[in-house]
This record gives structure tokens, C-alpha cells and sequence, in this order.
């Protein structure tokens, strides 16, 4: 199967850098014109740079804006108007204990996570309505069901993305506009890799060794005993956003390595 996105137009947020480099690569790889968002504009810039160079001939530029907020994302939006493939990619973790939380962080973290695709997925699904197609994607989480009890406040939003996909998805019915969520389980992005390096510091461990443990002790249900790759998630986010996942909307799509033990 040949995957190929020519002729549309994609945004990834929180692109710069994680999952969403990774998949701004697959897609502009996959022929799409891909627009690359982080908070800051050199950021973006210097991010679609990069892509093009390791892509020679791909089509990427960047959007500086913070769409934590109402006003980045309508900054977002006026920048690029019109989007046939939106991955509401960005989002914020943090390990910590449920009654150290305070309620500023339950806001900061249903706005990031949360809000940022409520707020794009209004501005850009009419547009695919009304051209009849379209991909939103979702970059949820195994812990949206399997709630991590380290980390209760991201939990939390990674649930209530679920729900939006899935209600979102209903109001495509006829129509060749999907809505989906993916998935991944523990992922060796540099915000995770920073955080195992502090865990290997702390335990006096080297890194694989603190990934290993991390895995077996937090996620001792994994199949594949191992973080996956950014790519490795990547992968699964071209599939849905391509013509060739006609058929797959609504759908909770798991890449987290058999953690969790369903069937369904």
C-alpha cells in the first residue's frame, strides 16, 4: 500500500518536536503540504527547515502560535485558513501526586491538552463538511483508560479527548470526513527521555535500565516491554489520516504495545 496525501493540506500542533515531528515528517513524506506549529515562530521555521532538508522536495512550513489559548489558536486559524488533515497533537504531562494538584494545573492542563482541539476542530471541520473530506486526528493516550494514578490531572484530558473524537465522528455520518483518536502508550519522545534521564539519575541507573524498569513496573501489562519509538506512533497517524482509512472514524485506535488487556 502507497500512502499519498498530495494535494492536501495538513497541521500538526505541538510539531516541533516529539510524536508530532515524527508524524510532520510522515505526512510530508507522504506528500501532503505540512504545517508545522510550535509556540514560536523561529521554532516552527527552523523545524520545517529541517524537514525539508531531510525531505527533499516536501512542502512544510511553519505557524508560530501557542494554541494553549483562544487567541493562539485564532492566530493559528487566520494564518491558514483552510486544513484538510488536523492532528491535535499537542500536549502537556507531568508526573505528580493527585493531592499536590492544585486547581491551576487542572485548568492549564484541559486547556493544552483538551481545548487546543476543541477549539481547531470547530474552526476547520466545517470546511471538510462542506468539501465532503477531511481527517481529525487525536493524540490521546493507553492512560485515558488505564488513568495513571502518578498522574490523575493528564488522564483526565486524554478521557475527554476520547469522548470529543467519538462525538465528533457522529456528526460526519454520510459523509467522507473522519474523526479518530490514537492511542500510544510510553513513547521515547524528548519530553519522555527527559524524564528517564532524571529517573536514571535519581536511581543511579543508565538510561535503558530506567526505561526498562519504568515499563515493567508502571506498564507491567506491555506486550512489547519497551517504549515505542516516535515513529513507531507516527506510522499509525499516516495510516488514519490517508484516503485508504476510508472506513475507520470514531475509532480509539490503540499503539501502546498490548498495555492494555481488552479485546475491544
Amino acid at each position: 500500500m502507497k500512502i499519498d496525501l498530495s494535494g492536501t493540506t495538513a497541521i500538526v500542533t505541538g510539531s516541533t518536536g516529539g510524536i508530532g515531528l515524527a508524524i510532520a515528517r510522515g505526512l510530508a513524506g507522504a506528500g501532503a503540504s505540512v504545517v508545522v506549529n510550535g509556540r514560536t515562530q523561529a521554532k516552527a521555521d527552523a523545524t520545517a527547515a529541517a524537514i525539508v532538508k531531510a525531505i527533499p522536495g516536501a512542502k512544510v512550513r511553519g505557524v508560530g502560535a501557542d494554541v494553549s489559548t483562544a487567541g493562539g489558536c485564532a492566530s493559528l486559524v487566520k494564518a491558514v485558513p483552510d486544513a484538510d488533515i488536523l492532528i491535535n497533537n499537542a500536549g502537556i504531562f507531568e508526573p505528580k501526586s493527585f493531592f499536590d494538584i492544585p486547581d491551576e494545573d487542572w485548568g492549564r492542563f484541559f486547556e493544552v491538552n483538551v481545548m487546543s482541539g476543541v477549539r481547531l476542530s470547530r474552526a476547520y471541520m466545517p470546511g471538510m463538511l462542506k468539501r465532503n473530506w477531511g481527517r481529525i486526528v487525536f493524540i490521546s493516550s493507553e492512560s485515558a483508560i488505564n488513568v495513571p494514578t502518578e498522574m490523575i490531572h493528564y488522564g483526565m484530558t486524554k478521557t475527554a479527548q476520547l469522548a470529543i473524537s467519538r462525538g465528533l465522528a457522529e456528526m460526519t455520518k454520510g459523509t467522507a470526513v473522519t474523526v479518530n483518536s490514537v492511542l500510544p502508550g510510553p513513547t521515547m519522545s524528548e519530553g519522555v527521555e527527559a524524564f528517564v534521564k532524571d529517573l536514571a539519575r535519581q536511581n543511579g541507573q543508565s538510561v535503558d535500565e530506567a526505561a526498562s524498569q519504568f515499563v515493567k513496573q508502571h506498564r507491567g501489562t506491555s506486550l512489547i516491554q519497551r517504549f515505542a519509538t516516535v515513529d513507531e506512533i507516527a506510522n499509525m497517524v499516516v495510516y488514519v489520516s490517508s484516503r485508504e482509512a476510508a472506513v475507520t472514524n470514531g475509532a480509539a485506535l490503540r499503539a501502546e504495545g498490548g498495555i492494555l488487556q481488552t479485546i475491544a
